[in-house]
């Protein structure tokens, strides 16, 4: 079975060759996660773009299974369309816990929990399976590098590629990379701004708030 797309878009950011997480995207994560549970709603059928807003559709009424994308969804009143970027920027900083440890339930990583100096909590996070991660992080670049019409590759893979790109995830494209192959980078943008109409707008939002907010 395969995992919802915010789990797969936390794999993309660990490094297997060093052994932990992209830092490049850390203090974009949250807005990363929750853009790729905002793709997999409205994919579902669950979300959808009213009038340049977030909004629920009819078919909403159901609950996903998955705890992260329901509490995503619970973001969108059924009766107040939100911004998207407002959808993103909601309980962003509780995103990248609440995702993780869905992995490591599942077995999908483990964590090490320990003190720094004997003082400072930190977590290392493993990967179990990082053939898996890395067969997944080779599919969602080949999405952006592979010279592919993006409309003939699975909407999940260039949603993935084009967070990771806006999110400077660095363990799935070099800046070299996005330099170098800005007319594929732009040719996903209209596919995705096509299937997911607001989305990655709000992201670019987001994510400049979030490194605005820090560089303060």
């Amino acid at each position: 079975m395969k995992q919802p797309l915010p789990q797969r878009m936390y794999l993309l950011c660990w490094d297997g060759d060093k052994r932990r997480l992209d830092p490049a995207s850390v203090l974009v994560r949250g807005p990363l996660l929750r853009a790729a549970a905002v793709a997999e709603l409205t994919l579902g059928g669950l979300l959808q773009d009213l009038d340049g807003k977030a909004g629920r559709t009819p078919q909403a009424v159901r609950t996903p299974d998955d705890p992260f994308l329901a509490q995503v969804l619970d973001g969108v009143p059924p009766d107040r369309p939100r911004r998207w970027s407002s959808v993103l920027d909601r309980d962003w900083h509780r995103a990248e816990a609440e995702v993780r440890d869905q992995l490591a339930a599942a077995g999908v990583l483990s964590l090490d929990r320990r003190r720094a100096l004997g003082l400072f909590p930190v977590r290392r996070v493993t990967v179990t399976d990082s053939g898996r991660a890395r067969e997944l992080r080779e599919r969602v670049r080949n999405a952006a590098l592979g010279g592919h019409d993006p409309a003939g590759v699975a909407i999940e893979d260039t949603s993935l590629a084009l967070f990771a790109a806006n999110g400077d995830v660095h363990t799935v494209f070099t800046p070299k990379e996005r330099r170098t192959h800005r007319k594929a980078f732009r040719a996903i943008a209209d596919h995705v701004d096509t299937v997911l109409p607001g989305l990655r707008k709000g992201l670019i939002w987001s994510v400049a708030a979030r490194r605005s907010a820090a560089a303060a």
